[in-house]
């Protein structure tokens, strides 16, 4: 075989891989669930529903070529997603298998103020090796989501997020709205530079620190730890310059995120939505980042239905909403127009990879009942020996 004709024959291979027939296949389909969270089950101790998290430092692959270190719970990004019914006793068991502090705050669940997760204000910190239970009742219903608050610049956007449903059989949305089928979709932003930097720099800060609390030397002013804030301020008067001072950090220092992600992929790994012709879906969105989205879906409105978990009592039709950092969101999509939609940010910034546009929170909304030959391609692509659409560009 001549080399051009080679080159011709590969490319229409590797063109081949990303057709509708592959969107619509069953082996696709099935593993497209992968790239959701996995739903952590509990076992059951004297009516209490118990959950396992830990969390450690893994590789994580945002796409194929590019990895980097983060913190992850139970090794995944995002952290496996808890299921519960409204007023479940819940008891969740944290090891820290890292050399760095943590804890886990329940962002919108209404625990005990000692379960809140706030370092130095609601519990000490999760040291290296330790283990910290916390203990709740489940309660308000809704998308909520847990992350760690210490070092919480660092540790979220280095991965330590996750989705937490509260669910309640007499489900208000289902009522109006009756689905089948849901999705959690969880968006962050990372500066991989920043986690890099800042990762590597807190280890070697820690090690120091561990070994001056084993041989007895804690200092106050070492660690930035007092007591009272009258006692920072006496620290101060006589000489102590604290970290905010003698870093004397800069904006171009802070992060400036380079990945986006959903459910810890950038585009093209990004997760497809499904659906069928007649069917609601409902999809719940959560924004553990710091940066805003504006998330607009071509060739529908959908239904804005719960905001922070409330169910909104008239809900609002839309195709585009603001999803603020903190926020939870959910939406309820109507299978009323067949095809392949996207469903993105439309500040296209959040649509790159490295700077590289397209990438980022880019993803499909995928009628799995279509037609193949729906997708045909139009005869100039087929001019350019591509068969059928959708294809895969990195490069706009």
């Amino acid at each position: 075989m001549k080399r051009r004709d080679f080159v011709k024959v590969t490319s229409t291979v590797a063109a081949a891989s990303f057709l509708p027939s592959s969107f619509l296949s069953a082996a696709v389909i099935k593993n497209n669930q992968k790239k959701f969270p996995k739903v952590l089950k509990p076992k059951m101790n004297n009516g209490v529903k118990e959950f396992e998290l830990y969390v450690e430092i893994v590789e994580q692959e945002v796409v194929p070529g590019f990895k980097f270190h983060t913190l992850a719970f139970n090794g995944h990004i995002p952290g496996p997603e808890l299921r519960v019914n409204k007023g479940d006793q819940v008891r969740v068991k944290f090891k820290n298998k890292t050399e760095l502090n943590h804890t886990i705050h329940w962002h919108g669940i209404y625990v005990p103020w000692r379960m809140d997760g706030v370092p130095y204000v609601t519990q000490m910190p999760v040291m290296p090796g330790q283990e910290f239970v916390y203990e709740f009742t489940a309660e308000p219903y809704g998308t909520h989501f847990y992350h760690c608050h210490w070092g919480t610049l660092l540790h979220m956007q280095s991965g330590m997020y996750g989705s937490f449903i509260i669910e309640d059989p007499d489900d208000p949305i289902k009522k109006s709205f009756p689905y089948e089928r849901e999705y959690t979709l969880a968006y962050s932003a990372h500066d991989s530079n920043f986690i890099r930097n800042e990762l590597n720099a807190m280890l070697e800060r820690m090690k120091e620190r561990m070994f001056l609390v084993k041989n007895g030397r804690f200092d106050k002013e070492r660690f930035a730890t007092f007591n009272t804030k009258d006692e920072l301020v006496q620290a101060v008067n006589n000489g102590y310059l604290p970290p905010y001072v003698v870093n004397r950090r800069s904006l171009d220092e802070l992060p400036r995120p380079n990945w986006f992600t959903v459910n810890g992929k950038s585009y093209p790994m990004t997760p497809n939505i499904y659906i069928k012709e007649g069917e609601n879906i409902r999809v719940r969105l959560i924004n553990a980042g710091t940066e805003e989205h504006y998330l607009h879906l071509h060739g529908h409105d959908f239904w804005q239905v719960c905001n922070d978990g409330i169910p909104i009592k008239n809900p609002e039709q839309m195709n585009t909403l603001r999803l603020s950092p903190g926020k939870t969101l959910d939406i309820i999509i109507e299978g009323n127009n067949r095809g392949i939609w996207t469903f993105h940010d439309h500040d296209t910034r959040r649509v790159t990879n490295n700077g590289l546009y397209p990438g980022g929170n880019l993803l499909a909304l995928v009628y799995e009942d279509m037609p193949a030959e729906e997708a045909e391609l139009n005869m100039m692509a087929k001019k350019m020996g591509l068969p059928s659409l959708p294809i895969v560009a990195l490069d706009e």
